[in-house]
């Protein structure tokens, strides 16, 4: 009797542990399907049939930006309820806005801009100093910005789609007063009409319009640097 109850909890034991490495290579296999879909820039969240976009817009400096000493405090951008959301804005006909189902973007599309500007100032090492106003930190210069259009358009409902971004700009010196205001618009075509190839148009559309913020926005505030020292 005591030699068959050992034998039985070695069994047992055995059983415990195979289940144990099991658990552990399903584990190790998910991680691996994970990490896969994170590098490939969506993620579709478990329990939900929509994937997660988060485009990376990087932008690189150009030679004709002057290296500038002073400071710039990006706010976060303006933007209606619509476009401030996870939602990707897709407007199949004029006067109609609607969004893309089983797709989100990573975050509200005025984060997302904020966030690429403030990594290119920074990438561009033409400024002494950028950041968030929501740090608290105090800059010669403000940039203002009011995101208009964060959308997906159909001008030909037979033909793909075109990512549009449309954003006005000001530039404030001193946090007050307004030295330049300027309206930025691109619109890129997408290869077709499924989302991944609309998401590679917005990801263009945002570093064609960083790039002409940028320069401009460090172009500018050179020309008027007396003024934030006032």
């Amino acid at each position: 009797m005591t030699k068959r109850c050992a034998s039985e909890n070695t069994s047992q034991s055995r059983l415990s542990d195979t289940k144990k490495t099991g658990a552990a290579k399903i584990l190790i296999a998910s991680f691996g399907v994970v990490l896969v879909l994170l590098l490939s820039g969506c993620l579709s969240l478990g329990g939900s049939n929509a994937v997660i976009y988060s485009p990376q817009a990087k932008v690189a400096a150009h030679a004709d930006w002057p290296a500038v000493a002073w400071s710039l405090v990006i706010d976060k951008p303006l933007a209606s309820d619509a476009l401030d959301s996870s939602s990707i804005a897709v407007r199949p006909a004029p006067g109609e806005l609607q969004a893309y189902a089983d797709a989100q973007w990573s975050d509200p599309a005025p984060d997302m801009l904020q966030t690429t500007l403030v990594q290119a100032f920074e990438d561009s090492g033409k400024i002494a100093s950028v950041g968030r106003q929501s740090t608290g930190l105090h800059g010669d210069f403000t940039l203002l910005l009011d995101l208009r259009r964060f959308e997906s358009v159909y001008d030909d409902p037979a033909r793909p789609p075109s990512a549009v971004i449309e954003v006005q700009a000001k530039l404030l010196a001193n946090g007050n007063r307004v030295v330049a205001t300027r309206n930025f618009q691109v619109a890129v075509p997408a290869r077709s009409k499924e989302v991944p190839q609309v998401v590679d148009a917005f990801r263009g559309a945002m570093i064609d319009l960083t790039e002409q913020i940028v320069g401009w926005t460090l172009s500018t505030g050179q020309a008027n640097a007396s003024a934030a020292t006032k």
